[in-house]
């Protein structure tokens, strides 16, 4: 069985056949506006959710875990998103607050991953952030914890399908501080 399985898997496609290009060298130097031409050029390809992301946390004991969250914005503060600070990923963030998101734009064959420290928002903000849910009631939600991730470091990565996927690290990984 595994071995069925395992060739099934390399057979399923990578990439799709047509992959838009990218030099890191013509890239604008602002991680920032970098991320929001690929946000735009996502959303043109017709991705669903191009704000999802996953969040990977880590416990007080270093077990990793990882979620899909939703991008809530992005300003001096950081990266946002939110939880309840009783889950799983609000206790993760407590006890040790980095972590790293990771976008994937597969009509694109793109990536962008985004590391680094977490700070909680205000009150005022995370009330805000939860009012504004789709399907918010108007009742107010004390644990609903508006985070922002300052990023340290920034990965992009382009696919190509021959094999040579272009990388374009910025802070500890590359040549430029995040």
């Amino acid at each position: 069985m595994s071995e069925t399985f395992r060739k099934f898997l390399r057979t399923l496609p990578d990439f799709p056949e047509s992959l838009p290009g990218f030099d890191p060298e013509n890239a604008p130097a602002d991680p920032v506006e970098l991320f929001k031409q690929w946000l735009d050029e996502a959303l043109a390809a017709g991705e669903q959710q191009p704000h999802a992301f996953s969040l990977a946390t880590v416990s007080a004991g270093q077990q990793p875990s990882s979620r899909m969250l939703i991008l809530k914005n992005i300003d001096d503060d950081g990266w946002h998103f939110a939880t309840s600070r009783n889950s799983r990923k609000g206790r993760e963030l407590a006890e040790a607050p980095r972590a790293a998101m990771n976008f994937y734009w597969p009509s694109q064959g793109r990536q962008v991953r985004v590391a680094g420290p977490v700070v909680e928002l205000s009150a005022e903000a995370s009330a805000v952030d939860w009012h504004e849910r789709p399907r918010a009631d108007g009742s107010d939600n004390p644990n609903w914890q508006l985070y922002a991730v300052q990023p340290t470091e920034y990965e992009f990565w382009q696919a190509s399908n021959d094999g040579e996927h272009v990388r374009h690290r910025l802070g500890p990984d590359g040549n430029r501080p995040g």
